[in-house]
């Protein structure tokens, strides 16, 4: 009886290990697609309200990359994946400089982060901290739809105050991208009311004005004068003169100096009326 029993003993043992690692398992892949959806949704609400486009614009610092370096993240390869399009790695020469200040325990980030490209910064001649330096890349509008990829609490919370920018940071070896603001929340419910106008409406507007020659106070440009181009000559102006005809010349006259009778058409008879009545001579009266 036991001989009978031992084989259905190891194909239990073995589903039972099946099963606890199906469910070991499945946590990661219910947490994986959640993220993505959770990407899904914020990518769409950056791209309806804020007019983002692909390639998505990435401007990556220094902590992002170290976090990168720690986690065995390939940015090139899983940042495109996540964000579902196509992306733009890029960081600014000041990000590089403070790498560069902080020493070879950053050789590695600074290593990865000088594979992006490099976007031009107003601080060439005096570089300033990462944090600010992306701050004013931004402005106040980020008019260029910048994503920004950051470890830096600092720069977060002034990331957060300025409407359309998108946050990525790394947590738990994994990229995530963070949820819109409320700053960027309260933007769009007041442009959906009305009191607000957005940065492409404004562009709309203010091409239309330079169409209709308006400036920005309201008042009309005056008009420039087109000078117009020499053109060939109208061609029926070229024609010569056609010489008129005078009445004595229209009327014919015979050789001898007398006008010539006209031929007048003769009327014809109706085809069933009776024959018109012949005048009487004074001669037939009498």
């Amino acid at each position: 009886m036991c001989v009978f029993l031992f084989p259905f003993r190891i194909l239990y043992v073995r589903a039972t290990f099946l099963r606890q690692s199906c469910r070991s398992a499945f946590p990661t892949c219910a947490m994986k697609i959640k993220r993505q959806k959770q990407a899904k949704k914020t990518i769409g609400f950056y791209k309806y309200n804020f007019c983002f486009r692909e390639p998505f614009q990435i401007l990556i610092d220094g902590t992002f990359c170290q976090a990168a370096l720690k986690g065995k993240i390939q940015i090139k390869e899983q940042m495109p994946k996540y964000l579902m399009g196509e992306v733009q790695l890029c960081t600014t020469s000041c990000a590089l400089k403070e790498l560069e200040s902080l020493g070879k325990e950053l050789c590695g980030a600074k290593f990865i982060l000088r594979r992006f490209q490099t976007r031009k910064c107003a601080h060439a001649k005096e570089p300033v901290s990462a944090s600010e330096c992306l701050l004013s890349m931004l402005q106040q509008t980020n008019p260029h739809h910048y994503f920004i990829a950051t470890q830096d609490q600092e720069l977060t919370s002034g990331l957060k105050e300025i409407p359309g920018v998108p946050l990525l940071y790394i947590i738990q070896n994994t990229t995530v991208l963070d949820k819109p603001s409320q700053r960027s929340l309260k933007h769009v419910q007041a442009v959906q009311a009305g009191e607000m106008v957005t940065p492409s409406q404004q562009q709309c507007i203010r091409s239309l004005k330079e169409e209709q020659g308006i400036g920005a106070d309201g008042a009309a440009r005056p008009g420039r004068k087109r000078k117009r181009k020499s053109g060939n000559p109208n061609p029926l102006s070229c024609l010569k003169k056609k010489k008129k005809v005078t009445a004595a010349a229209a009327t014919p006259k015979r050789s001898n100096g007398e006008k010539k009778k006209r031929n007048r058409p003769r009327k014809r008879k109706p085809a069933g009326g009776a024959a018109p009545a012949l005048a009487t001579t004074p001669s037939a009266a009498t």
